[in-house]
């Protein structure tokens, strides 16, 4: 039988508790720092690490949950506790355009009330950018040929 890391088991509890108090479905992190805060959560390492950078963090919010903005700052501070960092910067995903929420995606998911349904949302973004792709090109294409 594998042993359990007492500290990884609290950091889930933890986490799983913080979510399902501010109604989060799903927490990914993402940026220079998303695998470090997975290997946090996992137990792999002790803290993370002191330095300049923030801490990226995208939430999927239940539907009808409501966040104003004094829920999102109380959030983003409860979640600087947790993770021992001076700064971290929440991302609501149903506010984001979809190539901004797949890069999120395709960070490391710390936490999901429901595996399934968060695979189910992962694919709903990705279906989502790639059917905007074309727009995107289109976009960037009209940006780079303008002259300034």
């Amino acid at each position: 039988m594998p042993e359990i890391d007492a500290g990884k088991a609290d950091r889930l509890t933890r986490l799983a508790f913080l979510c399902q108090s501010y109604d989060v479905q799903i927490l990914y992190a993402f940026g220079s720092r998303g695998r470090e805060a997975w290997e946090w959560v996992q137990g792999k390492r002790e803290s993370l690490s002191r330095g300049p950078s923030d801490l990226d963090l995208g939430v999927k919010p239940h539907p009808e949950a409501d966040f104003p903005v004094r829920r999102k700052v109380e959030l983003a501070l409860a979640l600087e506790d947790l993770f021992g960092v001076s700064r971290v910067d929440l991302v609501f995903l149903p506010e984001v355009d979809p190539f901004l929420a797949a890069n999120i995606i395709r960070g490391e998911r710390l936490y999901a009330g429901n595996g399934h349904a968060a695979d189910e949302y992962d694919l709903y973004i990705l279906r989502r950018a790639g059917d905007c792709a074309h727009l995107e090109r289109e976009r960037l294409a009209l940006i780079l040929e303008s002259d300034p």
